[in-house]
């Protein structure tokens, strides 16, 4: 598939069989799996470039920063790891070390056994609870006065990217996980991006309408109108839910269901570090343990001379919503706190993360409202056999990943050829 020119002195072309609304990893998957079928394919994406919530930015120093996702989750099951190899990208197999506490500072052996123990013996109930005839908010499941509860909260913001009061029990249950957490050493999303380069893409075009109340789809978009006989929609589920992308006739049915998996908010700031060989390489800290909200912070990631930190849920949200800088403010405050004064002036912010206000994305990847597990299938159900849903609000076991998105976007293009 050779990629059309379509810079913004072209126009688009007036019809077409199959358009993709999204250029992250559902849509280029879902343009790669039609690429052998006769059918002529073009990518609808608002931004200026491809990768949605993929993109990797190359910092000073070479230090490699995935701005969106960044682990190949269950690359045991997951396609991208494939995908790095046919495209000769390199992974890193070092495992992550999120359950653990480098250098004992600041969380003590036997207080982390006791706070792995809190968290396995909650998500044990969570799964008791997926059982019960009705959903309920996971936080339910949290044992009422346990020492650990503030720091279970905290790891539900950066799997979910909220607080367990918003998250269904069910959902959370059928999450799947393989324990296999592998990184592309370039960055996943060079690798996105790489897979989607061969793809056809009109990009800086914003749709705002899709009409399919005649024989062929009209797509409004803010570089004109075109037809499709049918339409593969993956934007993301805030600009479904606030009807940044209308439909004519309305489905109340998608925008309920996109209302029903909001996207939580999980950010990530990079720290140039003096002295890098003063810690560990790919060690782990947790900035604080006992309130909800603090920072997960990875050190000298595959051996870079960096500190990368990460946040979720509302405290993410109160940091972007003060401000750019604010995010590395926070960071180094809580590191200086576990390493040392002298670390404050070791540390030097590079790059960040603001997903919440990005007008195209609004949050970082979805979680099913209490009461909510079934919108995922209902949002991805086609509609007239013309209209299409994928991306990883989508997938009913991968949610939240990459992968997920990817394997959407494959079962999206086989429902239009028939061979999903």
């Amino acid at each position: 598939m050779q990629a059309p020119d379509l810079s913004l002195s072209m126009t688009l072309p007036s019809d077409i069989d199959v358009a993709i609304i999204g250029a992250g990893a559902a849509g280029l998957a879902a343009a790669r799996t039609l690429e052998n079928s006769g059918l002529s394919v073009l990518i609808l994406e608002a931004r200026d470039r491809i990768g949605g919530r993929s993109q990797t930015l190359i910092l000073p120093g070479d230090v490699v920063f995935d701005v969106g996702c960044e682990w190949l989750h269950s690359a045991d099951r997951n396609a991208f790891v494939q995908i790095a190899h046919d495209l000769g990208f390199e992974i890193n197999q070092t495992r992550p070390r999120w359950r653990e506490q480098s250098l004992n500072i600041g969380f003590p052996p036997e207080q982390r056994e006791a706070f792995l123990a809190a968290m396995d013996a909650f998500d044990t109930r969570v799964a008791d609870a997926a059982e019960l005839p009705e959903d309920t908010p996971a936080r339910q499941w949290l044992e009422p006065g346990n020492r650990w509860n503030a720091a279970i909260e905290t790891i539900s913001t950066y799997i979910n990217g909220v607080e367990l009061d918003r998250v269904s029990t069910y959902d959370m249950d059928a999450y799947e996980d393989t324990g296999v957490n592998w990184r592309v050493r370039r960055g996943y999303g060079a690798l996105i991006a790489a897979y989607g380069a061969p793809c056809p893409v009109a990009l800086n075009t914003r749709v705002t309408l899709i009409d399919h109340s005649g024989a062929r789809i009209r797509i409004e978009t803010s570089r004109g109108t075109l037809s499709a006989s049918k339409v593969i929609v993956t934007a993301p589920t805030a600009l479904l839910a606030n009807e940044s992308i209308r439909f004519h006739p309305a489905l109340p049915e998608k925008v309920a269901a996109a209302n029903g998996l909001p996207l939580g908010l999980a950010d990530k700031v990079m720290l140039a570090l003096d002295e890098p060989d003063s810690l560990p390489s790919d060690g782990h800290f947790y900035g604080t343990t006992d309130r909800i909200g603090t920072g997960s912070y990875h050190l000298r990631p595959m051996g870079q001379p960096c500190i990368a930190g990460f946040f979720g849920g509302t405290f993410a949200r109160q940091l972007e919503d003060a401000g750019e800088g604010a995010l590395a403010a926070q960071a180094i405050d809580e590191l200086v706190a576990l390493l040392g004064s002298d670390y404050r002036n070791k540390l030097h912010p590079i790059g960040e993360s603001r997903w919440a206000h990005d007008p195209f994305a609004l949050g970082s990847y979805s979680h099913a409202m209490p009461g909510h597990a079934d919108d995922r299938a209902i949002l991805a159900a086609p509609v007239e056999d013309r209209l299409f849903f994928a991306g990883e609000a989508t997938s009913p076991d991968f949610f939240t990943t990459a992968h997920g998105a990817q394997e959407t976007g494959v079962r999206a293009a086989g429902e239009i050829t028939g061979t999903s």
